[in-house]
């Protein structure tokens, strides 16, 4: 058990690490959008360790197709979180490609469960995008909020977001941006890493 937690560990903190480069990698040339938030500076090293935690988590439970599953969602995760911090968009490969395994792998195991988490989450996001013309909600965010309804499931997923959609209020007035644009990606990406942590531990 101890040897498969530290692979694990090993394995999701090598998926974070590679994911902040990945992240800063696909927008570099990438200029900051006028109408979008501030650039940052991602927590880089808080990321890796997040991912290390989860990974030992998720060592203790998960079968190895499972966990590398797992891995290729956190990568996705913290890449998006970077990209979205550093310049404001989330890159389609950051939530397309993972969504896109996890779908596959569910219809060749004949489970349409993610399928329709994903859409069930899909759904309200795409109309937040919508009717804000991509403003209060980026279509990005809006592709990372179906991978999550994929990766947790409908009800916790939309749970998690309804918890990050509050928190992102509750720090952007703390801090006195209100009104400012908001950049969500990180709060959607922690509210899918943390539904992770607590469906390994229960």
């Amino acid at each position: 058990m101890m040897l498969a937690v530290i692979a694990g560990a090993l394995l999701f903190g090598a998926a974070g690490w590679l994911g902040t480069i990945a992240g800063t990698a696909l927008v570099a040339d990438v200029a900051p959008l006028s109408e979008g938030p501030s650039s940052g500076n991602p927590p880089v090293p808080w990321l890796i360790a997040g991912s290390i935690v989860l990974g030992a988590l998720l060592a203790q439970h998960a079968v190895a197709a499972q966990l590398g599953l797992a891995a290729l969602v956190v990568f996705a995760l913290v890449a998006a979180w970077c990209s979205d911090v550093l310049r404001g968009v989330v890159p389609d490969i950051c939530t397309l490609g993972p969504l896109a395994a996890i779908l596959f792998i569910a219809l060749i195991e004949h489970r349409p469960s993610p399928w329709i988490s994903a859409f069930i989450v899909f759904a309200p996001f795409a109309l937040s995008a919508l009717l804000s013309k991509g403003r209060g909600m980026g279509w990005g965010d809006v592709k990372l909020a179906a991978l999550g309804g994929a990766a947790l499931g409908a009800q916790a997923a939309l749970l998690a977001f309804a918890v990050a959609s509050t928190a992102a209020v509750v720090v952007h007035r703390v801090a006195g941006t209100r009104g400012a644009p908001i950049a969500f990606a990180p709060y959607l990406a922690a509210a899918i890493g943390a539904g992770l942590m607590v469906g390994a531990l229960l």
